[in-house]
């Protein structure tokens, strides 16, 4: 899927950028300004590479996450706030803002990676009868309950949202067994929850999901 390679290159590309400019910093701080300037001639076309890559695939991603919240806007906050630090900071031979350029990099790709275990944690139900042995149980209003807490923001409301890579539920040849597996294990971005949710939850989503075709 074209979302899963861009996601991984994008991984890769930060990794990269995050080190070239971790190796600038210690260079620097070790005050070998003579190696900082041939380590800059010698990584000068690789990293021009690596910022365009960084550049691209942050942009398909960003057209392509499903939930600007806080800690996503905060990392993204971080990302632009480094690039001109760091610019500053090796250009004046600033150690400070050397060192203040790699930790917004590395807080704004831990921040990343607190952003993406967001969608590996259960949401409750609010307003919705759960238990199976009441008479008030109903299997596709606890399964859309479900679905709306945890998996509307990537699928959407009909389904065919397609945000973070998920697919189209509207097209799925699933069933309902096979929808409760891949809820279980995860797929693709979306992380397994063979232990968020019961397999009666995961019953009444393969349920919903279902009445979505």
């Amino acid at each position: 899927m074209p979302f899963i390679a861009f996601y991984h290159t994008h991984k890769l590309v930060v990794v990269l950028f995050i080190l070239i400019y971790l190796l600038k910093a210690i260079l620097l701080l070790m005050g070998n300004k003579d190696t900082l300037l041939r380590y800059n001639k010698i990584i000068k076309i690789p990293e021009m590479v690596v910022s365009a890559l960084l550049f691209i695939t942050g942009i398909v991603m960003l057209n392509q996450i499903a939930d600007f919240n806080l800690l996503f806007t905060v990392k993204l906050t971080l990302v632009i706030g480094a690039i001109p630090v760091a610019i500053i900071a090796f250009k004046k031979y600033n150690k400070v803002l050397a060192v203040l350029a790699v930790i917004m990099l590395i807080s704004a790709y831990g921040l990343a990676e607190m952003f993406k275990a967001q969608f590996g944690k259960r949401h409750d139900v609010m307003e919705v009868v759960t238990e199976v042995d009441s008479d008030e149980y109903n299997i596709t209003v606890h399964g859309a309950a479900l679905y709306t807490a945890q998996c509307l923001v990537c699928h959407g409301a009909d389904g065919k949202a397609s945000y973070s890579g998920a697919k189209d539920l509207t097209l799925s040849t699933l069933s309902a067994d096979g929808i409760i597996e891949t809820i279980k294990t995860g797929k693709n971005a979306m992380p397994k929850m063979a232990d968020i949710y019961s397999e009666q939850e995961l019953k009444a989503l393969a349920n919903y999901v279902n009445s979505l075709r």
